[in-house]
């Protein structure tokens, strides 16, 4: 198995991620593409110290982009919500 810290690479902050922080106490993240379910719950729980309710992961695709005449993709991610219990909450999300 991985460590923790190699599976959880980053927090994903937008305005979406945000409003399901603030409504239903659900976080927002960039995991290893290999992570499954199980591995990801057990790194935010070692990581952040937190009860994880569940856990949801998206595959996000690689998106076209283009400047001037180059063009190229923007790398393909596996993104993962996670919805924690009751009353907790991770401080590195706070602005």
């Amino acid at each position: 198995m991985t460590k923790a810290f190699d599976i959880i690479q980053g927090p994903i902050i937008t305005e979406k991620s945000m409003a399901l922080k603030e409504n239903y106490n659900k976080y927002t993240f960039k995991v290893l593409k290999s992570a499954n379910k199980v591995e990801i719950k057990n790194a935010v729980e070692e990581i952040f110290k937190v009860k994880v309710v569940s856990v949801a992961t998206v595959n996000v695709l690689p998106k076209h982009t283009r400047v001037g005449q180059h063009e190229g993709f923007k790398p393909a991610y596996k993104k993962a919500i996670c919805k924690l219990a009751e009353g907790n909450k991770i401080d590195a999300f706070e602005i």
